[in-house]
């Protein structure tokens, strides 16, 4: 089967005057049609570079990105004919309504008569009654809206998602996953980039985490879960810490999480609180969840699968 997207060895260099910055080390990996797959990292790990490669964007210094097998540079029309990408930053074109917007938007991919499409885009995305409103009058969040109905406007069979939810209302993501959901039930693949991790382990079946411009774990995302601590305990305290504690704990103000594999370590956390006369508040004892998953990856304290046993076993 040919690969939705296909990321081989593919590096990006940039050269300055200060030196040289490699965004993208030698990035492989690949997405199958009908995926939803989810592309982590922390800020400057290579994500949006690695998307405007895909999108055509930027150029890579060296390997081959490909689009349902279009080689984005050697066959890039048909290659972005089949991507729909939803940009980080707010761009529009503040001479128009959101209904032009949309039209002269079918009109770069050759998609004519397509006003039906745009009505059940501007409906399921909360925009019919803005549809004749210029650009220039919409909040953040309807914009953040009409970027979504125009990567998705002619109906491209790969949509990509680069941080679709940042800084907008819970509204506009309930919405937002409600439609997207369904467009990939409906076999679109989606990529999705997002700091929103729990919206990640929702909806992603397989994840990469990129640090550094390298893959640094790749796996279903219920694999990438269960090769954590199991347990997650998460109470409030304003008390510091018992030093033997603090490796495995991570402090938000007064919450307080500590990693736990089974009953008798949660028995141990709770002894070495009690012993050092600390008093624990609203305790909660629950799984990990990706969050944990993904820092504990960050910092290197888990053993990723290797990036060919990950890749053999997504094409299992």
């Amino acid at each position: 089967m040919t690969p939705a997207i296909s990321f081989q060895d593919v590096s990006k260099t940039y050269h300055g005057q200060r030196g040289s910055v490699h965004a993208l080390d030698h990035v492989s990996f690949d997405i199958q049609p009908g995926e939803f797959f989810g592309l982590l990292g922390p800020n400057g790990a290579g994500k949006t570079t690695l998307i405007s490669i895909l999108a055509g964007l930027a150029r890579a210094s060296g390997g081959q990105v490909r689009v349902l097998g279009h080689d984005v540079v050697i066959d890039y029309a048909a290659a972005r004919r089949s991507l729909g990408v939803v940009p980080q930053e707010l761009v529009f074109d503040p001479f128009f309504s959101v209904r032009e917007a949309l039209r002269i938007q079918s009109g770069y991919f050759g998609v004519h008569d397509n006003d039906a499409w745009i009505d059940e885009l501007l409906a399921n995305l909360g925009l019919a009654d803005k549809a004749n409103a210029n650009m220039r009058q919409l909040s953040g969040g309807m914009k953040r809206r009409v970027l979504v109905a125009q990567a998705l406007v002619h109906r491209p069979p790969v949509i990509v998602l680069d941080e679709p939810t940042a800084g907008v209302d819970v509204e506009l993501r309930q919405t937002l996953w409600q439609f997207v959901a369904r467009l990939n039930k409906q076999g679109h693949t989606v990529l999705l980039t997002t700091h929103y991790l729990e919206e990640a382990e929702a909806l992603c079946s397989r994840i990469a985490m990129l640090k550094q411009g390298r893959v640094v774990a790749l796996d279903r995302t219920s694999a990438l879960l269960a090769g954590t601590a199991s347990t997650m305990m998460r109470f409030k305290m304003d008390t510091p810490l018992p030093a033997s504690l603090v490796p495995q704990s991570r402090v938000t103000g007064r919450i307080v999480q500590i990693k736990a594999h089974d009953a008798k370590e949660v028995e141990s956390v709770l002894a070495a609180l009690h012993a050092a006369g600390c008093e624990p508040e609203d305790l909660e004892i629950g799984r990990a969840d990706l969050e944990n998953v993904f820092l504990e990856i960050m910092q290197g304290e888990s053993r990723p699968l290797p990036i060919p046993q990950a890749i053999q076993a997504a094409a299992a």
